[in-house]
């Protein structure tokens, strides 16, 4: 695997997600904490950047009112105006503070749905750059990750889901989607089996659970 082809997408990796007084914290604590996605990913990203690959961060957020979205919203939307998350200019819209975008990372402005693909200019950035491979992680693992997966996909990329570097909310929609559906559009890897691909250190000595990367 090429690092100068190959980008990390970080979907959603926002302070309502990953962080205590998140809005939606809560319901994703328990996955994160049983595949220590957030540790995982900063020592994915670490060594990635470091190999040359291309780190590109994919927050979603919304006006205060929402008014991007339709006057009534259901699903998986409607949780999220419901909770008033990822409002533009809140604590809990920005980047969580250890993954916080470096010189030469990309943050794609403009997503305001589930797929990072459907209302972002994540294509041209991708095909502009000569990217063929992206490796996903991120929130929800059978939500934004899928549906950016099952496009990437269909757009012909060589997609890789990162399944140690994302969550759901409960551990059997992790499992079923980790096991059953990203097979049929990825190819399913452990962060450490990536980053060994790519020429980094498979011996990942992350302290996963404190959010901490071995120096």
């Amino acid at each position: 695997m090429d690092p100068k082809t190959t980008a990390v997408v970080l979907i959603e990796y926002q302070n309502d997600f990953t962080s205590e007084g998140g809005t939606l914290h809560q319901a994703v604590k328990p996955v994160m904490d049983k595949t220590g996605m957030l540790g995982n990913t900063v020592e994915t990203v670490r060594q990635a950047r470091a190999l040359g690959a291309t780190i590109l961060h994919a927050p979603i957020t919304f006006t205060d009112d929402y008014h991007e979205l339709s006057p009534s919203p259901y699903g998986i939307l409607k949780g999220v105006v419901d909770s008033r998350s990822f409002r533009k200019g809140s604590w809990g819209a920005e980047i969580v503070e250890v993954l916080t975008p470096q010189a030469g990372d990309i943050v794609v402005e403009g997503k305001r749905g589930l797929c990072g693909f459907a209302s972002t200019n994540l294509d041209f950035i991708l095909r502009s750059r000569g990217i063929t491979t992206i490796a996903l992680g991120g929130f929800l693992t059978n939500c934004c990750v899928e549906s950016t997966m099952r496009t990437g996909y269909e757009k012909g990329y060589d997609v890789i889901t990162l399944k140690d570097c994302t969550a759901a909310l409960s551990e059997e929609e992790q499992r079923l989607a980790v096991e059953k559906n990203y097979p049929m559009f990825s190819r399913p890897m452990t962060h450490d089996a990536f980053l060994a691909s790519l020429g980094g250190s498979a011996d990942v000595a992350v302290k996963s659970r404190g959010y901490e990367a071995a120096e």
